[in-house]
């Protein structure tokens, strides 16, 4: 399967070298490509099934779903009021963009089917295939490599949280959970689903509200956000939102809960689907070389972030 990056119709200027590719190799099959444009994405993942397939038989998948039967029991729109104003205090550390990339050695995700390496591989393998089909749109590059330094959230320093808390697809709350949620069945366990304020399609929310005015349930993605607008950063609106909405995938994936979305949500969505793609198709088994990228990623970084961050 070969899947071509579509060029969002925007104001802004996209440059994109169609003369090179990327191909990738983490020990699963690789296509050749038919056209000679755009990304090439692997059929398989490094554990021999098709991307985010949630119901191949492994020992994986059973863990990946006992993960989400706990997220969907105790993700609640109360509980992600009080991470929301724990975390929001920004009182855990300072350290730079960097320190926490390195951190993240110590991470892995146990929601994620496709694999099961440390944390900081998979950033910069996504940063590095947007770099080279987007080699122009730096900030994309940079929101790439820091999409989920929230994952810190699961070490000791931030608190330790579950990984319900911190990883894995993140769903609106506040409203019915739409069946378009990954393991929708186990959504009848959580508190919220039969308050009546919450169990309608737009519950206490209108359509055009915008995303920024609805509670989505709480992990890596919004504690990233929080990071980045609260320490001042100059990535762009569109990097903002990747980082915050990128696992909202009953969102972006399937077409859920767009009654909300009003016209600048729609416009960053257009960057959301193109960055979905490296972020979940460039997993792969075959390191990055660390060091002989950190030079380019360092400079982003002093671009577009002060050197050190309120964590």
């Amino acid at each position: 399967m070969t899947i071509l990056i579509e060029k969002p119709e925007l104001d802004c200027q996209i440059h994109v070298d169609e003369s090179k590719e990327l191909v990738l190799d983490g020990g699963f099959p690789v296509p050749k490509s038919l056209s000679g444009e755009g990304f090439l994405a692997p059929e398989v993942n490094s554990f021999g099934n098709s991307f985010r397939d949630y119901n191949a038989e492994s020992e994986r998948q059973k863990s990946v779903e006992e993960f989400y039967k706990q997220q969907h029991v105790n993700q609640t729109y109360d509980f992600v009021q009080k991470m929301k104003e724990e975390y929001s205090k920004l009182n855990r550390m300072e350290m730079s963009i960097w320190e926490c990339c390195e951190l993240l050695n110590e991470v892995v995700d146990d929601s994620d089917p496709d694999l099961d390496e440390p944390q900081i591989q998979h950033l910069l393998q996504s940063a590095e295939a947007i770099r080279k089909d987007y080699p122009n749109e730096d900030w994309l590059h940079l929101t790439a490599l820091i999409h989920d330094l929230g994952k810190v959230l699961l070490l000791p320093k931030f608190g330790g949280l579950p990984q319900w808390a911190v990883v894995g697809d993140t769903f609106p709350l506040g409203c019915a959970f739409d069946e378009a949620n990954i393991h929708h069945r186990y959504f009848k366990e959580n508190p919220d689903y039969n308050n009546p304020s919450y169990n309608t399609k737009n519950g206490i929310y209108w359509d055009g509200c915008g995303l920024d005015n609805v509670t989505i349930s709480w992990g890596h993605d919004d504690y990233m956000y929080l990071v980045a607008k609260e320490n001042g950063t100059t990535l762009p609106s569109a990097g903002l939102f990747i980082i915050r909405y990128h696992s909202l995938y009953p969102l972006h994936k399937e077409e859920a809960y767009v009654q909300f979305l009003n016209d600048e949500d729609k416009e960053n969505l257009k960057w959301l689907r193109i960055f979905n793609k490296y972020d979940l198709y460039s997993k792969s088994k075959v390191a990055v070389d660390v060091e002989k990228v950190k030079p380019y990623y360092l400079s982003l970084i002093e671009k577009y972030f002060p050197a050190k961050l309120k964590w």
